[in-house]
């Protein structure tokens, strides 16, 4: 028995001989995702999705889509596909939990350190007119600085063996739960409050999840508390900042600038959720410092974050439990693998 499977965004070659085991495939040729009401038509007799950050299943889209058996995504966190309709509706819901964590916290060090030596701005400056050193541009440096780490989960500790060998004066952090003592001696970094992380920091990475209690955590209240100068870097989930708020502290010159790969607008499962940047932060091109999404943008890492769904998704339609399930359906929907 051949599948339909469809595959909302160009993928590897490897990765479309993978699914063609078992499936037919539909898959979007281009770099553009597909409108949702387009995703919803072509899984309307589909029996499978490849899911991307740019998806959105909900319960509205399964009962739209009777035939589908197992949403794969090619992402780590799936805030944006609703799990418990999925499990009601009997069907696999999987992602890819550990492919993204050491590229996703080289990209986060990577952008504090643009933000904080200039980097961008010192390289328009050279590209107008460089005629040798002049005293400007100053920025600070990771040595000697306190750095918060917002969130210890595997991204956050990654991000944080990373810092340690930068000389930070302290390396502090905020969870919700506390590492193991072994786990602190390792990594240098000693737990605090989120309001003592960031009124001590000079340097904050946010590795936080989306959740309802996380969401604009970073708040105009939060910001106000800050150490001044403070710098930012958003390597978790957009909507865990308060945009907005943030154009507004750069603006009156509270914050020594942002960093971001993610951003509010891409949060889809919010339907209040900003449909674009905040226009203060595009615009402040001195104290910013912006990424598409590029946490886990490696080519190796890509690859095998696709092949890693793909697999997931055949063991689904096999009747097999996927090695990534972030679900057990209870009763799957008409299906046991063998017909």
């Amino acid at each position: 028995m051949r599948f339909k499977v469809v595959v909302t965004n160009p993928v590897f070659p490897e990765t479309r001989e993978i699914l063609e085991e078992l499936c037919d495939v539909d898959i979007n040729p281009g770099p553009e995702p597909w409108p949702v009401a387009e995703v919803r038509t072509r899984c309307s007799d589909a029996d499978a999705l490849l899911a991307f950050m740019t998806d959105c299943v909900d319960a509205g889209f399964l009962e739209a889509c009777p035939r589908l058996k197992v949403v794969a995504c090619a992402l780590k966190g799936w805030d944006n596909f609703d799990v418990e309709a999925c499990t009601r509706s009997g069907i696999w819901l999987t992602a890819v939990p550990d492919l993204l964590t050491e590229p996703t916290a080289e990209l986060a060090v990577g952008l504090a350190i643009g933000l904080c030596r200039n980097v961008v701005a010192g390289d328009r400056a050279v590209r107008a007119s460089f005629d040798g050193w002049r005293p400007r541009l100053y920025g600070s440096g990771l040595y000697g600085s306190v750095v918060g780490v917002a969130g210890m989960g595997k991204v956050g500790r990654a991000i944080t063996r990373r810092l340690k060998g930068f000389g930070a004066r302290e390396l502090l952090y905020f969870d919700e739960q506390a590492l193991p003592a072994s786990a602190e001696a390792e990594l240098g970094a000693c737990r605090v409050s989120w309001d003592t992380l960031v009124g001590r920091s000079d340097l904050l990475i946010l590795a936080l999840p989306l959740t309802p209690d996380t969401r604009h955590m970073l708040d105009a209240a939060a910001l106000a508390a800050a150490s001044p100068g403070l710098r930012i870097v958003n390597a978790g989930r957009g909507s865990v900042v308060d945009e907005a708020a943030v154009a507004e502290a750069l603006a009156e010159g509270r914050l020594g600038g942002y960093a971001a790969d993610v951003f509010e607008m891409e949060d889809w499962a919010l339907d209040d959720r900003p449909r674009r940047i905040a226009p203060g932060l595009l615009t402040d091109e001195d104290r910013t410092l912006f990424t598409p999404h590029l946490g886990s943008g490696v080519v190796d890492t890509r690859r095998r974050i696709e092949a890693a769904a793909a697999h997931n998704l055949l063991d689904a339609l096999k009747g097999l439990v996927p090695a990534d399930a972030i679900n057990h359906p209870d009763s799957l929907r008409g299906f046991d693998g063998a017909n």
